[in-house]
């Protein structure tokens, strides 16, 4: 079976189906090629986990990544992490799903009318266990992300209705355990919710005494799609191909009814009607979402001054003209519509997700718009807030404070587009920017946005490497790289962190081995100024020459020829990779060809 075949059949599978989730897993070894990203994954559990290992794999190839995965001996995770010469130190992985059992700490579980301090100690001692663990890996492995599942708390508790009134009952344990792991977990660890699944689904289902007994399965094997799909889509943001924007169709999709029909005050939006009432909280969990930086887009067939009236004059839409960044309302097909917004927003197709009621427009953009992620919305409006929450669409790495600043950005691009209209010429507009901009040594407190943006820009991407917060903390610590953030801001916001490069030192010659730059601050010259911070930091390291290199793919295009427009001479030109040297010896000629006005630089290199 090729790898595209295989990756079709998982797609036809429900994540529901036990059965045929367990027979695609058991025919991966019969694949005959790749053709998606390969990354190393172990896998290490208390419980068994060779079923898990086998659907995950399986799973993984919904987002187009191909593990190769080392897989651990049953109840083997203190085994092979504190042993430095086990396998899996061998097999140097670049993450360690790392999946416990509540189990694991029950010995750690305080005593009846234990006090509080004796609570948190117990709480500590429990948590420290596995911080001697992310410290033990980190020693031999600086380069690999930990994802470690939290603790789904066992459904008997002798307390009874007293658990809820002790802090020393086992649920109370297990919920501040969980508590300390998200508070406590250093950056190279990403915590899966595998209890907020089992709260979904029903710990009466999800726990199951049958299946621990039988096979020592630390969960119901009918959940190992759901369980194994909620750490395959973290791969999906881990390597770089997240979601962030959200299409949304306007009639009774945000409202019940046809404005054109209805106008706006006909619209089923009453908070004292039922369905009304649905469409109101489906807007309220939008919002949500935009708050936390997802973009929001209108698609809808309408005239547009009809279909901005509920907007501006229904006193009870929850969301506001001010809250979408990009607003199509015409007669034409939703894909050319959707390809104009990403085009708008300058974003890739593939990060956008589309919420529509209609079944016959979201066949339309399956078929002509693969790349986009479509919603299967249900019937019931009292049910799409549910269905765009459980399509877990938005699976990030970080959150920071430029994503939940970017819809901002977006907003007010339409004052930017004012301006440059009032401008003489491009260079009048840019001067009118009043830009400020900051280089500096990429610090701690950054490495979140710093991680992030590495991974998820693909336009303005020179060489499409993808690193993992490990990996960054790694090379933070290593005298032969220098890591820089590129900070922006103009007269209307401030973009935050915009840039993130990173230079290997090597002999005398400062090599790009890392470029990237966000689309929002794209023909804003901060190249130019990027590649003078760059020769100065290679200048002062010594160097003779700074060496960059491109990678094509299929996203990169408008950076083909950067290095040559930057004054770099070509010295291999293969197919898809083009490598160039910038001697320093040429930096009076290079500097006459540098532009960028009204710029203010701050930090040290």
């Amino acid at each position: 079976m090729l790898f595209r075949e295989y990756k079709k059949a998982v797609h036809e599978i429900k994540i529901d189906d036990f059965s045929a989730l367990l027979n695609i897993g058991r025919k991966w070894k019969k694949i005959q090629d790749n053709e998606a990203t390969i990354i190393k994954i172990a896998i290490v559990g208390s419980a068994s986990i060779q079923l898990v290992t086998s659907v995950f794999r399986a799973l993984l190839t919904r987002y187009d990544i191909y593990a190769d995965i080392y897989e651990g001996e049953y109840n083997g995770i203190f085994m092979d992490v504190f042993d430095e010469k086990s396998k899996l130190y061998t097999f140097s992985p670049e993450y360690i799903v790392i999946l416990p059992d509540y189990r694991d700490v029950e010995v750690f579980c305080p005593e009846m009318l234990s006090e509080e301090s004796e609570v948190q100690s117990a709480v500590d001692n429990a948590y420290d266990q596995y911080a001697r663990m992310f410290d033990i890996i980190h020693k031999n492995i600086p380069q690999t992300q930990l994802l470690i599942a939290n603790f789904v708390s066992p459904i008997f508790e002798a307390l009874g209705n007293l658990s809820s009134n002790y802090i020393f009952s086992k649920r109370s344990f297990y919920r501040q355990l969980n508590y300390t792991l998200t508070k406590r977990h250093p950056p190279f660890v990403f915590v899966l919710d595998v209890d907020a699944l089992s709260e979904y689904i029903g710990k009466r289902d999800f726990v199951d005494e049958c299946s621990y007994f039988l096979n020592k399965s630390s969960f119901n094997l009918q959940y190992i799609g759901f369980y194994c799909d909620l750490i395959a889509r973290q791969f999906e943001a881990f390597s770089g191909k997240p979601k962030k924007c959200l299409v949304l169709d306007l009639d009774n999709t945000l409202w019940g009814g046809v404005v054109g029909d209805l106008g706006y005050d006909g619209i089923l939006l009453d908070p004292n009607d039922a369905e009304g009432e649905a469409f109101l909280a489906f807007q309220r969990y939008v919002l949500e979402l935009k708050k936390r930086g997802v973009i929001l887009c209108i698609c809808s067939k309408n005239d547009e001054d009809i279909a901005k009236e509920p907007f501006e004059k229904n006193e009870n839409m929850i969301l506001k003209l001010s809250d979408i960044s990009s607003f199509f309302a015409n007669w034409n097909d939703k894909a050319t519509n959707i390809k104009k917004i990403s085009n708008e927003l300058n974003i890739g197709t593939d990060s956008m997700v589309f919420f529509d009621d209609n079944p016959t427009e979201r066949e339309l953009i399956r078929e002509f718009l693969p790349e986009v992620r479509v919603i299967d919305v249900p019937e019931d409006p009292a049910l799409y807030t549910r269905a765009l929450d459980q399509a877990h669409a938005f699976e990030w790495t970080q959150l920071t404070n430029e994503d939940l600043g970017r819809t901002e950005t977006y907003a007010n691009n339409k004052e930017r587009n004012a301006l440059m209209a009032s401008c003489v010429d491009y260079d009048d507009y840019l001067i009118n920017l009043k830009m400020v901009i900051e280089c500096k040594q990429l610090t701690e407190t950054d490495i979140e946005r710093f991680v992030q943006l590495t991974n998820k820009s693909n336009q303005f991407n020179l060489r499409t490497k993808r690193y993992s917060e490990a990996e960054i903390i790694a090379l933070l610590d290593d005298q032969r790289y220098a890591l820089l953030s590129v900070k922006l801001e103009d007269r209307f916001c401030k973009y935050g962190i915009i840039g993130c490069i990173i230079l290997h030192f090597t002999g005398d010659t400062c090599f790009i081995e890392n470029w990237v730059m966000s689309c929002r601050v794209l023909k804003k010259r901060v190249e130019n100024y990027t590649i003078e911070r760059i020769v100065d930091i290679a200048r002062n390291h010594g160097c003779s020459a700074v060496l960059g290199e491109y990678r094509q793919t299929n996203k990169n295009e408008m950076v083909r020829n950067l290095y040559e427009f930057l004054n770099f001479d070509l010295i291999t030109d293969a197919l898809d990779c083009k490598q160039y040297i910038l001697p320093l010896e040429r930096i009076a000629e290079y500097k006459q060809n540098y532009y960028f006005r009204e710029i203010i630089h701050e930090g040290n290199y």
